[in-house]
């Protein structure tokens, strides 16, 4: 079965439960003017992702622009299953995996090894499958004695290392990316280029959430512009990503975040 993604009229809002104190309510909606709203528990909430609506078949590659706060990472968590929506409908269809956080889906209090285990038997594999995948896992990872060791003893590289073997080790038809994938020690992401861009071209649909927009434009055919949690542009990369860089806010966004 082809890969595709639904999604339609999706909203999903946070409540803010300790919002009564001045000061807080101060610094919320300074930085979320016009995103505020009640639901019906009479909780004031931030309107995190309002009316979203598209569609994505097998062969297309998204990209998620917008600044800081826009609602990109949470979209793609929504996709992902992570969160909710408070109305509307999500639909993946095809095997799925999230790159969207080094350690999502570990548990600290395991090894690296019996986290590798874990997420085999998760993927449905069985003993000879997870031992390839542990081997895989291991020689890229680079961890060593460390693979025995509980994950929350782990340095923040370590736990990148980690999280990015595992999550290139297994192939889907749909790849969700946020840009921590981007970021972190040079040495490793150069090791890790040609290993993401072979995940990233054996995918069916791409969805990736980045301020570097030259790797959007390289990767993604298709562009969708957040702002404030809504989409503000929908079209091909160069279309929406001209439209992006020549709005005065979203330019100086952009440079901040460089």
């Amino acid at each position: 079965m082809n890969a595709r993604i639904e999604v339609a009229g999706v909203n999903l809002n946070f409540p803010l439960y300790h919002a009564s104190g001045r000061s807080l309510k101060k610094e919320v909606f300074s930085t979320v003017t016009g995103r505020m709203g009640s639901d019906n528990r009479h909780r004031i909430v931030v309107q995190a992702l309002r009316d979203i609506t598209f569609t994505l078949r097998s062969g297309e590659r998204l990209g998620l622009v917008g600044a800081n706060g826009a609602g990109k990472t949470t979209l793609l968590r929504t996709l992902a299953g992570i969160y909710e929506p408070v109305d509307g409908r999500v639909s993946v269809h095809g095997r799925l995996n999230s790159l969207l956080d080094p350690s999502l889906g570990m548990n600290p209090d395991l090894t690296g090894r019996e986290n590798i285990m874990l997420r085999g038997l998760y993927s449905g594999f069985d003993r000879p499958a997870i031992a390839r995948l542990e081997e895989d896992v291991s020689s890229f990872a680079g961890l060593n004695e460390f693979l025995d060791l509980p994950v929350r003893i782990y340095s923040a590289g370590m736990i990148v290392r980690l999280g990015f073997a595992l999550a290139t080790a297994i192939r889907p038809q749909v790849l969700l990316m946020d840009e921590w994938i981007l970021a972190g020690d040079a040495d490793f992401f150069e090791k890790a280029r040609g290993r993401l861009e072979e995940m990233v071209r054996g995918a069916e649909i791409l969805v990736l959430s980045s301020h570097h927009l030259e790797v959007v434009s390289q990767w993604c055919t298709r562009v969708i512009w957040l702002d404030q949690g809504r989409i503000r542009a929908d079209g091909p990369a160069g279309s929406v990503l001209g439209q992006y860089l020549g709005h005065p806010a979203e330019t100086e966004a952009v440079a901040a975040a460089v």
